[in-house]
């Protein structure tokens, strides 16, 4: 299906204090109408107080060896083609890498399944495009937003078994620069780029398509580190206007409320997230100028919002893709300093 299906309503309108999105979809008359206005903080809960044995016991097993919060990396294959920006969810056992930027910084269409250290070409999106976001939900795997020269794309995608694709949902406007995580069986797009407008939005996606926005953050937010930690939504940093950000925000589904938690120990944009241990990783990034790319991996307490370094990348890069598992996260892709593009799939596992 064609990337272009119109809405029968849907305007945007910007204004400094926020965003103004209204959303009726052809089927079923569903109307969507939010005017996103500035949100305050609050503190969230501490951990529950720690349960002892009792009294009476005789026998006390070892206590279990925490997981190292340090990660160790290691190249385990390669992509079909070197990619930066790919839109990455997790499926089953594997991942899949979805459009991006080649080597020439053009958008691309595959899609790649990536399965241990192996990797090929599936399917193709409609269009090609860059600065998507994926997740899969009760095994659904839909691909939302993304831009190609400049335009942004509104349509939700779910990508079948097969590699072909279908849409099932549409966004109030075309956005790219989003992140997406799941949390339970929603999952949650945070901030983007209309073209025209950065976006504090975040909204959430059922797996059947159904898009509603939640919540907003305290100021619109594009290429931020965003991971499911803990039933959370965490985003660290990101580029707000055209200034890297430092903010570690922690989103509750539950209660629709946005909080900061901490800071990064320096501004970072075009980073990733993951999720491993009940920790937060901030992946590779930059700073503000195009080639500051680092190897850095920083663990984020996502409680406290502490941060500690977690370990390093054979190189440094930004715009790197990544999907977390129970025991390891995968990265793919990225940008050099010298602004090569790079075909890597990486493993990161608790270092020994």
């Amino acid at each position: 299906m064609p990337l272009d299906r119109p809405l029968r309503t849907a305007r945007l309108k910007a204004a400094t204090s926020g965003t103004r999105w209204t959303l009726a979809t052809a089927a079923g008359g569903l109307l969507l109408a939010t005017t996103l206005a500035s949100c305050g903080t609050s503190s969230g809960k501490g951990p529950a107080a720690p349960t002892f044995a009792a009294a009476n016991t005789t026998t006390h097993a070892p206590a279990p060896r925490p997981a190292s919060v340090r990660l160790a990396a290691r190249v385990i294959g390669r992509m079909p083609a070197a990619v930066q920006l790919p839109a990455v969810a997790t499926r089953g056992a594997g991942l899949l890498a979805i459009g991006g930027l080649n080597a020439a910084d053009g958008s691309v269409s595959d899609i790649v399944r990536i399965t241990g250290n192996r990797a090929a070409v599936i399917g193709h999106l409609p269009a090609a495009l860059h600065d998507a976001a994926a997740a899969t939900a009760s095994g659904k795997t839909l691909v939302i937003g993304g831009g190609n020269a400049g335009a942004g794309f509104s349509q939700v995608l779910r990508v079948l078994p097969s590699g072909a694709t279908r849409s099932v949902g549409q966004l109030p406007a075309g956005a790219s620069d989003v992140e997406a995580v799941t949390v339970g069986t929603t999952i949650y797009v945070v901030g983007g780029y209309t073209g025209t407008v950065p976006l504090r939005s975040i909204f959430a996606i059922t797996p059947a398509g159904r898009v509603t926005v939640v919540a907003e953050m305290p100021r619109p937010l594009r290429y931020a580190a965003v991971a499911a930690v803990g039933g959370k939504v965490l985003i660290a940093g990101g580029t707000s206007g055209t200034a890297a950000r430092a903010e570690i925000l922690s989103f509750d589904p539950r209660s629709r409320a946005v909080t900061q938690v901490g800071r990064l120990p320096s501004v970072t944009t075009h980073a990733v997230g993951g999720s491993l241990n009940g920790h937060f990783y901030v992946i590779g990034g930059r700073g503000d100028g195009l080639s500051s790319q680092r190897r850095g991996i920083l663990a984020v307490n996502p409680v406290s919002g502490h941060t500690r370094s977690a370990g390093r990348l054979p190189q440094a890069l930004s715009d790197i893709g990544a999907g977390s598992f129970r025991d390891r996260i995968v990265v793919v892709g990225g940008r050099d300093g010298a602004g090569g593009v790079d075909d890597s799939i990486l493993e990161l596992r608790p270092a020994r």
